[in-house]
């Protein structure tokens, strides 16, 4: 498979070169040349695979012959070794829950899938390669868990001072090794355009073998579409054929992965996204104005982003057509007094401890039952654990929190960030000075 610019279609790389690049020269992203649609009996009869055997078929359509299937199917076993049950709080309503992976959070899909496919590649060359990251809470930890140890790579997370929780913080600046962390005083929107703006440093690019780890990162991407096809098979599997998803939406990769799925022939009834006030996509939608804005801080701070970069891959995928697009996505958009009311309801009613970004998806699933009645199975997407959360869950519900494996040691240990300005020059700097 041949993947494009979202900016030039006549351009033209191989899975590799967009793996490693993962930015194009001209400021756009990584897209197939071609949206492989899935066998029909497998989609009819998905219920009869393994999480691990659906994520096969999804990786091999998309990615082709450029990593043998021996080799992807070893990949894949090795990085997806957890589970993402979907659990039904009602007749109708359901909650995907992505968190059981080692940071405790979604992203350890795509982290742990592309650091797994750099590590395959890396064998082949020599010159260390070099990760740059910028997270806005969960894409750090992730990253950071995902290539700890992994030869021949060194990750660089950038994350702004003061906005992501204590324990994302833990999990990306207490790991050593080969990860270092750098706390920005900024914003994420800030820490993304220094990782952009090296990306573009011909100067930067010809001493360092630079590639991104985050959500703009084509091999981050493919492996967030395994979950939707998984949690369609355990629908399947209780009878249901009839799904609404929603997911909360910051920089807009993981709703782009399951419309990704969807145009392989997923068959998904409504995707509807939840947003913090960080509300740039649910404008559009509503006036068909694209009008970024400054981010804003939140309860949800893993969604603050006031310039979602992969928007651009999910207008490509629906040709621009913006009627399209509305047909098959709605937004809503919640403030923080709303999320803690949505936390204390989901805990209400069913006993269940939700993240303030679950809470968020929650919410907005809520208000498109509402809007739109019918038999379907409305499952939100829980994207972290409530551990990570405990400044923004009631003290009364936190206390139901059972901390998962490894939680409690994370504050023992000693942090090791660098504190950096948002200065570009200065973060150049850094990365020339610190090879």
């Amino acid at each position: 498979m041949q993947f494009y610019s979202t900016n030039n279609k006549d351009l033209r790389v191989s899975f590799q070169e967009a793996v490693f690049n993962s930015l194009p020269k001209d400021k756009g992203l990584y897209m197939p040349e071609n949206i492989p649609q899935l066998d029909p009996y497998f989609i009819k009869h998905i219920q009869q695979y393994s999480f691990q055997e659906i994520a096969f078929e999804v990786a091999k359509a998309i990615i082709g012959d450029d990593i043998p299937a021996k080799d992807l199917k070893a990949i894949i076993q090795d990085a997806i070794n957890f589970e993402a049950p979907v659990r039904f709080l009602s007749a109708e309503t359901a909650v995907l829950e992505l968190f059981h992976g080692p940071s405790y959070a979604f992203k350890d899909f795509g982290a742990r899938f592309m650091s797994r496919v750099m590590g395959y590649y890396s064998k082949q060359g020599d010159q260390l390669l070099d990760v740059l990251v910028a997270t806005s809470g969960d894409t750090g930890g992730a990253v950071a868990l995902g290539f700890l140890g992994v030869a021949g790579t060194r990750v660089t997370i950038l994350y702004p001072k003061g906005k992501v929780s204590k324990v994302q913080e833990e999990q990306l600046t207490t790991n050593g090794q080969n990860i270092r962390a750098l706390e920005v005083d900024g914003t994420f929107d800030d820490c993304q355009a220094l990782v952009k703006e090296a990306f573009n440093d011909p100067e930067l690019n010809a001493v360092l073998r630079l590639t991104s780890a985050n959500s703009i990162n084509i091999a981050r991407l493919i492996p967030q579409t395994f979950y939707y096809f998984w949690a369609y098979a355990q629908l399947k599997s209780q009878g249901m054929d009839q799904v609404v998803f929603t997911v909360p939406s910051g920089n807009f990769g993981n709703i782009g992965a399951g419309l990704l799925a969807y145009k392989m022939g997923l068959p998904v009834r409504q995707f509807v996204a939840g947003t913090n006030v960080n509300d740039t996509v649910p404008r559009f939608l509503d006036s068909g104005s694209y009008a970024p804005k400054p981010s804003v801080q939140t309860l949800a701070n893993a969604m603050d982003v006031g310039n979602p970069s992969n928007w651009v891959r999910i207008q490509d995928l629906f040709d621009q057509d913006v009627n399209g697009l509305k047909d098959l996505v709605s937004a809503y958009t919640f403030d923080d007094e709303q999320t803690v009311a949505g936390m204390k309801d989901l805990f209400a009613q069913y006993g269940y401890v939700a993240c303030p970004h679950t809470a968020i998806a929650y919410l907005a699933s809520q208000a498109y039952r509402q809007a739109h009645p019918g038999e379907y199975a409305s499952v939100f997407l829980s994207t972290a654990h409530p551990c990570k959360f405990p400044e923004a869950i009631a003290p009364d519900v936190f206390k139901a929190v059972k901390l998962p494996k490894g939680a409690e040691d994370l504050a023992d240990k000693p942090k090791l960030a660098e504190p950096m300005k948002v200065d570009y020059t200065e973060f150049k700097q850094y990365l020339l000075n610190h090879q």
